[in-house]
């Protein structure tokens, strides 16, 4: 058995590999503990087993009671699903974006309701891969960028960070052309200032954000977030309340497939839902967000000691017990936002369109200055003001997720150990440029083309980014967590990037996913990718 390293000081070149009391009580044997370099260690592993014993002797007093009523179990699973509230609200944020607006509000235009079939199949993909995202990043502990760069030949992952990068970008691109359009239909600031001001959502996560911090602070941060989508949400409720001419039985049968999806222009519409849909950068950031719940955890079952949270060099593998008690929860909580939010918002923004511009001339080829004066002229001006700040509410936070994924991606990808707030300001400037070009040389025809571009990058771009998921959660060897043999307690530890942490007393339970689901995935991957491949045919056609 190998001898434990000693712990070294934090700025040290190389990782401190550290694991709980439990693992470290077993790999320091008698034998080992003779070594001088050994003894101060298996001293304060012993004192910190006789605080841990003391504690749960005193607690042993206070034995946990199983519930009976109702009323206490309703107490403890909302409790439970307290914690791990937050993930899926900022997940959903990627779903409401611009592109979305300007895609669901075209083929209402054009169909009515008959393409929410077409939403409600997005969403459904949409769920599923965030679902595996979830997983991935729970059973890990690592993100999807730490994946492939741990688990991928590094060309391949030099690859794969490519695109992602170029995904952050043309995301970034769509938010800040939706908050410009959205400040210049309120209050009338020209597009290039309203570009600029876009900035401020950057300094906003220069200040909030700290996905190592306290989760009081981290908790607070997804409350304001949560406020800017709530905001989006009511801003449509209030839009279907104002429309009159909804036949809520025609809106069901839109939720069911028809003839209609096969016609050529309804094909175009229903890759464009897809790719507005299902955002490529959320995979990353749902695979991303699931830790901070998984550190608290292991931290309150004092399953890892707390002084490793301060090395930035280590991975952190979340013990069983915590994967086991998060799962499940994490995975509910996404498909309840994503249900609540994103699916809602883009089944309202097409309902709306389909009620009131559907029979209007040229509305489906409208953007979203064309879509907002359609709205005032048909319904209200005060239905045109609400449009304008949901489109700036879902800008606005759209943005600041966006900025969050741009450094989870180039920490995870290529360790790119550069201050955070530098990071997240060169993603915005990378942004700003083009959008300002196209503004000054072109104007608002301008970013309407280039707002239609970023969704077909992203369509492209998402079955390069969800391929690597999904064969990482069918994965064995990427799907093991570490146990005890013993009694079967889970080893909690850091590590370096690229070690294994193998012992001679581990097992290993595997999570990967079975045949059915690996079915399931490889066909959602086909499917995704074959419609991408029929909209660049027909690109390159010049039918679309």
């Amino acid at each position: 058995m190998r001898d434990p390293e000693p712990a070294r000081r934090p700025g040290s070149k190389h990782s401190r590999p550290s694991i709980d009391l439990r693992l470290l009580r077993t790999s320091l044997s008698s034998k080992n503990a003779a070594k001088p370099e050994n003894a101060v260690l298996v001293q304060s592993v012993r004192h910190m087993h006789t605080v841990s014993s003391n504690d749960q002797d005193r607690g042993s007093s206070h034995s946990y009671k199983k519930p009976h009523t109702v009323i206490s179990k309703t107490v403890v699973f909302a409790r439970r699903w307290a914690k791990v509230v937050g993930p899926g609200i900022l997940i959903s944020v990627a779903y409401l974006d611009p592109g979305n607006f300007s895609t669901a509000t075209s083929a209402g235009a054009q169909f009515r309701f008959k393409l929410l079939f077409i939403t409600f199949l997005s969403n459904c993909f949409a769920l599923y891969l965030q679902a595996i995202s979830c997983q991935l990043g729970t059973v890990t502990g690592l993100d999807l960028a730490t994946c492939c760069r741990v688990h991928l030949p590094r060309w391949l992952n030099y690859i794969i960070y490519a695109f992602a990068e170029v995904c952050i970008i043309a995301t970034d691109i769509a938010e800040v052309i939706g908050s410009a359009i959205a400040l210049n239909i309120l209050f009338n600031i020209p597009l290039t200032a309203g570009i600029t001001i876009t900035t401020l959502d950057v300094l906003l996560v220069l200040l909030a954000w700290r996905p190592r911090g306290s989760m009081r602070g981290l908790r607070f941060f997804e409350a304001f977030v949560a406020c800017l989508v709530a905001a989006v949400v009511i801003c449509f409720i209030i839009l279907l309340a104002n429309v009159s001419n909804i036949d809520a039985t025609e809106v069901m049968k839109g939720f069911l497939p028809s003839k209609t999806l096969f016609e050529k222009d309804a094909l175009y519409c229903s890759v464009g839902i897809l790719g507005a849909t299902v955002m490529p950068h959320s995979l990353f950031l749902g695979s991303g967000l699931v830790q901070p719940r998984l550190r608290e955890y292991d931290l309150q079952h004092n399953n890892v000691i707390v002084s490793d949270f301060e090395y930035n060099d280590t991975i952190y593998r979340p013990t069983l017990d915590a994967i086991r008690s998060t799962l499940a929860f994490s995975i509910a909580e996404v498909a309840v936002s994503l249900l609540t939010f994103a699916f809602f918002v883009n089944s309202a923004i097409l309902i709306v369109a389909g009620a009131t511009l559907s029979d209007i001339p040229d509305a489906a080829d409208a953007d979203l200055f064309a879509i907002n004066h359609l709205l005032r002229s048909q319904l209200s001006t005060a239905a045109g003001v609400i449009f304008a700040v949901a489109l700036l509410c879902s800008g606005f936070s759209g943005g600041i997720v966006t900025t969050m994924v741009g450094q989870q991606i180039a920490e995870g990808f290529i360790q790119w150990k550069i201050r955070p707030w530098l990071r997240r300001l060169l993603t915005r400037c990378i942004a700003l440029i083009p959008s300002l070009i196209v503004a000054i040389v072109v104007g608002r025809s301008g970013l309407n083309v280039v707002l239609n571009a970023t969704q077909v990058i992203l369509s492209i771009i998402l079955p390069i980014v969800a391929g690597p998921m999904l064969y990482f959660a069918s994965s064995k060897k990427v799907m093991n967590v570490p146990v005890l043999r013993d009694d079967s307690s889970t080893i909690s530890l850091f590590t370096s990037d690229n070690t294994s942490c193998h012992r001679q007393n581990e097992d290993h339970v595997n999570m990967a996913h079975g045949w059915i689901l690996s079915s399931i995935s490889i066909f959602v991957w086909v499917f995704i990718a074959g419609l991408n491949l029929f909209m660049l045919i027909q690109m390159a056609l010049g039918n679309s």
